[in-house]
């Protein structure tokens, strides 16, 4: 976990890897890009990891305050060549101890159906499948999990 910084949306690499993200997620989601987009701005983002190994920034990840005890992740992203080495877990692990820290009790997360690997990823983690919550409730593509902390 000593590869994970905390930072804010200020850090240039988190931009960086934040822009790799959506060109991916454009192709994944195709016309539907756009309306996810609106909802993954992070220009205030206080609370920010981004996972670095020799310097080089290979992953990241966001919490935002969802409501009194729950904690949105947001922007999980690790560089397509560096995948599958525990990078995303290391991150979100992160995340989740940061928004333990904080107060919160649970965890939230949006991600797609035509992100497997994501899925996957955040079921290992011990997340489960809830009814899409807000902006996300009537969109069959999305799928919303929840963990406690």
């Amino acid at each position: 976990m000593n590869n994970c910084k905390k930072t804010s949306s200020e850090n240039v690499d988190f931009k960086a890897l934040v822009v790799m993200l959506d060109l991916d997620l454009s192709i994944r989601d195709g016309d539907e890009h756009a309306f996810y987009a609106q909802f993954n701005t992070m220009d205030t983002i206080k609370n920010i990891i981004v996972y670095y190994e020799n310097n080089v920034a290979l992953g990241c990840g966001a919490i935002k305050k969802y409501d009194s005890a729950t904690a949105e992740i947001k922007r999980i992203f690790v560089v397509a060549e560096h995948r599958g080495k525990g990078i995303a877990l290391a991150v979100l692990t992160a995340l989740e101890l940061w928004a333990k820290e904080l107060g919160y009790t649970n965890c939230i997360l949006e991600t797609g159906i035509n992100q497997p690997e994501a899925i996957g990823l955040y079921q290992k983690a011990k997340y489960e499948i809830i009814p899409n919550y807000g902006q996300y409730e009537n969109v069959e593509n999305s799928v919303c999990m929840r963990k406690s902390i």
